[in-house]
């Protein structure tokens, strides 16, 4: 970890009198993108246990989301550390980075942040193939189903059986197919999300009261609409019922947005991937290597790190004329990961 980093990280324990744990996850497109994933589970535990049992725990996060089945874990096990558990938001915190907020004592924001819905899109064997891609499945919102059958009842006026019978049938039958079983799995994965963020905030130091539980609840899973509605301090405090939400002070929110700035930099976030500039100016071959997500404190430092080969060559690339298609050799950025991991 660079000094500017680690200064960073330490001036802000001093102002908020706690031990700051960093987690940043590249949103960068193409193969330089990273989500939350079940691997941090053993470097954070790590860190806490360098660490050690102490008062605060802050977790600054920046991610724009990943794997819904890490929050519960990972707030639960940084909460056998500390008698109070925050997370500082210095930008975003989207989907499953909102669950995670969720299950703080705190939420530190700035007039950056933001937070955003966590209903999730499922994919499994039994979705829908991608007619593009035969090798993928099409994703399938849960809220997207949701909404279907809402336009149906509340907007169309369709309350009696058949009809709604034949609603569901027509749903079925959309082309690509949609598999029985994949409805299942959208049933399924929306109640262990409404399960899981119940969970995270019956697990404040001061609960909740479960009417507001659901109403934070009820607006994070289905009321906002949209996976793309960002959701920022004030909004979240006086109109979503987050009372955990907190707002930074000036001196606060200065180093918090630092330090973004310094990950920012680091990992190029804001940035497009694109091979033909990554491989360098007249360059006809080059390795590069990526930091794409990191654990930091002040102590100790870990990184996920990505090294890809780059390589000019010439593809046949098909080209129509008035003869007939032929085949035009073109220059182009061939590209291969060669490793990856957490250093």
């Amino acid at each position: 970890m660079n000094d500017n980093k680690k200064q960073l990280i330490q001036t802000i324990e001093r102002l908020r009198n706690s031990r700051v744990i960093t987690y940043v996850t590249s949103d960068r497109p193409g193969p330089v993108n990273a989500r939350v994933a079940m691997d941090i589970i053993p470097i954070i535990s790590k860190q806490l246990r360098q660490m050690g049992k102490t008062d605060n725990i802050d977790l600054f996060l920046y991610s724009a989301g990943g794997d819904t089945m890490v929050p519960w874990r990972l707030v639960s096990m940084i909460r056998e550390y500390c008698d109070k558990f925050s997370v500082l938001i210095p930008y975003k915190a989207h989907s499953a980075a909102s669950m995670i907020a969720l299950g703080a004592d705190e939420i530190v924001m700035s007039d950056l942040s933001e937070l955003s819905p966590i209903d999730p899109s499922t994919a499994n064997v039994f979705n829908p193939q991608d007619p593009k891609n035969p090798n993928n499945k099409i994703p399938i919102s849960v809220e997207d189903v949701m909404a279907y059958f809402d336009l149906a009842k509340n907007k169309f006026g369709i309350k009696n059986d058949e009809d709604l019978t034949k609603i569901f049938n027509k749903f079925m039958e959309a082309e690509p197919e949609i598999h029985p079983l994949s409805l299942g799995n959208v049933n399924r994965t929306h109640n262990l999300i409404r399960m899981l963020a119940k969970r995270l905030l019956k697990s404040h130091a001061s609960p909740m009261d479960d009417d507001e539980i659901e109403k934070v609840v009820d607006f994070f899973t289905e009321k906002l609409y949209s996976h793309q509605y960002f959701i920022g301090r004030k909004e979240a405090k006086e109109d979503l019922g987050v009372k955990a939400v907190i707002d930074a002070d000036e001196q606060l929110a200065k180093a918090m947005t630092q330090l973004y700035e310094a990950y920012a930099e680091e990992m190029k976030l804001g940035k497009v991937w694109n091979p033909e500039i990554e491989i360098g100016e007249n360059a006809m071959q080059n390795r590069k290597d990526y930091k794409i997500a990191s654990v930091e404190s002040a102590d100790l430092s870990n990184n996920f790190e990505l090294s890809i080969d780059f390589k000019k060559g010439q593809v046949n690339v098909p080209q129509q004329t008035p003869q007939g298609q032929i085949q035009v050799q073109q220059e182009q950025v061939m590209w291969k990961i060669i490793g990856q991991g957490w250093r």
